[in-house]
Parts: structure tokens; C-alpha cells; sequence
């Protein structure tokens, strides 16, 4: 891996993660927020419904080890249907090094699925280990192996209340977003980002997969670059809200 933004030079992905502590920058009503997410170069966030064909093993590293660095780790349903997680912190390297930072070992999964159209045998809810909290219209859930919290919401499930909740509830101080394009396009729409990190990965599909933000948008939203790294072709780029 080398950095090209700022001070270019060879660097590694613990060195470049050590002292990120987003958990230092949450607001008083809703948690720092920040998104990862991989795109093609021409915008498509998935390949054959999912992120799976997308990115390298860089990718891969990048991505668990943002997950190091935050109270909370974010997905709509549709990301849960296609990707089918596991426990967000599966590593027992990685639940050392958050609890080295003042963090729990495992970080909480949070689901936003208003009709709870679930994969309920995937290992994120069978094996038993980490903690769920599901945001639904619903207001019963199935038998899990994994512990599994229902918050029921009348009508649309509005972002900021999710945020303004795990906030106030659950004492979340920074969450990370991975998807879906929908979600991502909710919280752009409501001015919630905070820190984008997106991959560029040297791959052009074309067709009608999903972009990696679906949202009418009520305004222009800018973002500064403020790193940039390379490994495997991929590009890692990091922005802040403007």
C-alpha cells in the first residue's frame, strides 16, 4: 500500500488507522458519522447483486479494519440480504485492538428493514456472538442464537431518528455506513455524513446495476478529499463533509 494524499510514501493500513478516533467527534443529538463503501469506475456499487466481485483483498483489509474504529457498524436490509454478514468483528485480533482503543469487542450491527425481510440463517444471527439492533416497522422478530433488539417505527424509518436514537439509547458515539445505496442516499439527503471513504476499483461494467447512491437529493452535496491511497489497482480515497 502507498499513500499518494497527503505525503506520498509507502504505508500500511494499521499505520494509516492508529489514530483515526472518530469516536471523538460525535455531536451532542447523533453520533459522527462516517460511510465506506466500493464503486466501479463508472459508479455501480455491486456486481451480480453484490460487493463481493468488487474490490481486492486490500479492499477487504480496509474494510475490516475501519470497522476497528467505530461504536457502531450500519447496513440497510438489502446490504444484509445480498452480502449475508457474519459477526462484524470476527478477528480476535481486532476485538483486541478496539478494546485497546476504549471500545467494546464486538461492535454493534445495526439493521434498518422496515418489513424485516431478513436472512435470519445468516451467521450474523446464528453464531451466537455480538449484539444486533434492528430498526422495522415490525413488531415481533424470529428465535436467533445471536441476541437480537427490535426497535418498532411507525411509518418511514427516518435516519436521523435512527441516529438521534443510538445516540440517546445505545451511547453510540461513531457508527460507520456500508450500504446500501439506498441508505447512503438518506444520509447524504439529510446532511448526516460526516466521512466518506470510497473505493475505486479499475473495473467498468456498464448495465443497470445499482449506483452507489440512489436518492433524490434536495441539494448539491461537496465533500473535500483529504487522503488518498493505492494497493492491488484499488484507490482508497477518504472525503469530509465540506
Amino acid at each position: 500500500m502507498r499513500r499518494l494524499i497527503p505525503d506520498p510514501g509507502p504505508t500500511d493500513l494499521e499505520s494509516e488507522l492508529e489514530a483515526y478516533r472518530p469516536f471523538d467527534e460525535a455531536k451532542d443529538d447523533r453520533p459522527f458519522v462516517a460511510v465506506n463503501m466500493v464503486t466501479t469506475l463508472d459508479g455501480r456499487a455491486a456486481v451480480s447483486g453484490n460487493t463481493k466481485a468488487l474490490g481486492s483483498d486490500a479492499d477487504t483489509e480496509h474494510l475490516l479494519g475501519l470497522r476497528t474504529r467505530f461504536d457502531a457498524v450500519l447496513i440497510g436490509g438489502g446490504t444484509m440480504r445480498a452480502e449475508r454478514y457474519g459477526r462484524i468483528i470476527s478477528r480476535p485480533e481486532y476485538r483486541r485492538r478496539r478494546e485497546a482503543a476504549g471500545l467494546e469487542g464486538d461492535a454493534l450491527a445495526v439493521i434498518i428493514s422496515g418489513d424485516l425481510d431478513l436472512p435470519f440463517d445468516a451467521p450474523l444471527f446464528t453464531n451466537g456472538e455480538g449484539r444486533v439492533l434492528i430498526f422495522s416497522r415490525k413488531k415481533s422478530l424470529p428465535e436467533t442464537e445471536t441476541p437480537v433488539e427490535l426497535v418498532t417505527i411507525d411509518g418511514l424509518i427516518d435516519s436521523a431518528e435512527v441516529l438521534a436514537y443510538l445516540r440517546r439509547n445505545e451511547g453510540v458515539r461513531a457508527v460507520l455506513c456500508e450500504g446500501g445505496p439506498r441508505v447512503f442516499g438518506q444520509l447524504v439527503a439529510g446532511d448526516l455524513v460526516d466521512e466518506l471513504f470510497l473505493t475505486m476499483t479499475p473495473v467498468a461494467t456498464g448495465g443497470d446495476a445499482t449506483h452507489i447512491l440512489e436518492a433524490n437529493l434536495p441539494r448539491e452535496a461537496r465533500f473535500e478529499l483529504t487522503g488518498l491511497l493505492e494497493a492491488d489497482g484499488d484507490l482508497f480515497t477518504r472525503y469530509r463533509r465540506a
